[in-house]
């Protein structure tokens, strides 16, 4: 495993438990930080801020743990740039696609759920063979990304407090990004043959 200080993934997560700890102490920072799409036009910066937020420990927790696993590997298949790219790229659309999933919604988004998804996204168009545990059960990438979008397509019509516009637009970036990512990497070993 690569160093601390060369990890992206742990960086990240740092920042979000330090956040989600001045959260506690000074809880307006999650007023004026989430991402409402009301409000999106009057606090653009919110489109960035909300993916360093969480609602909760148990949302904190969960959110770290699949960035931890999912990030970790992704760190090792591409460049930091294009990591990091991804990360907030996917955290931005997914609050387009909360925002788009619920127009003039007053209710704040928060959470790097979207940025999450784009990275299991991205792993899915890199390595749609590889194994991982959805709920105890092993699967291959590409069938636990088709189990996620159903869950989350069909999550949009039934109400829940979880936004999960923004789990598919990061989900939909990741993929797109991992399709440009893989067909690079094929036409560069096209090219050094």
């Amino acid at each position: 495993m690569k160093s601390w200080q060369s990890n992206i993934t742990l960086w990240l997560i740092a920042i979000c438990v330090v956040v989600f700890i001045f959260q506690q102490i000074f809880p307006s920072i999650t007023d004026y930080f989430s991402f409402a799409p009301t409000f999106a036009y009057s606090r653009p910066w919110t489109f960035i801020t909300a993916i360093f937020l969480h609602a909760g420990i148990t949302h904190l927790l969960f959110n770290m743990i699949a960035l931890f696993f999912f990030g970790i590997y992704l760190e090792q298949r591409i460049s930091k740039k294009n990591f990091i790219f991804i990360f907030f790229a996917a955290g931005i659309i997914g609050n387009i696609g909360y925002a788009i999933s619920a127009p003039g919604s007053i209710i704040p988004g928060l959470g790097a759920s979207g940025a999450i998804y784009g990275i299991m996204g991205t792993l899915t168009a890199l390595a749609p063979t590889t194994i991982v545990y959805v709920s105890g059960i092993p699967m291959p990438m590409f069938v636990a990304a088709i189990f996620w979008f159903v869950t989350e397509f069909s999550g949009l019509f039934i109400p829940s407090g979880i936004a999960h516009g923004a789990h598919l637009g990061g989900l939909f970036l990741g993929i797109v990004m991992g399709i440009y990512f893989r067909s690079k990497s094929r036409k560069s070993i096209f090219i050094s043959r």
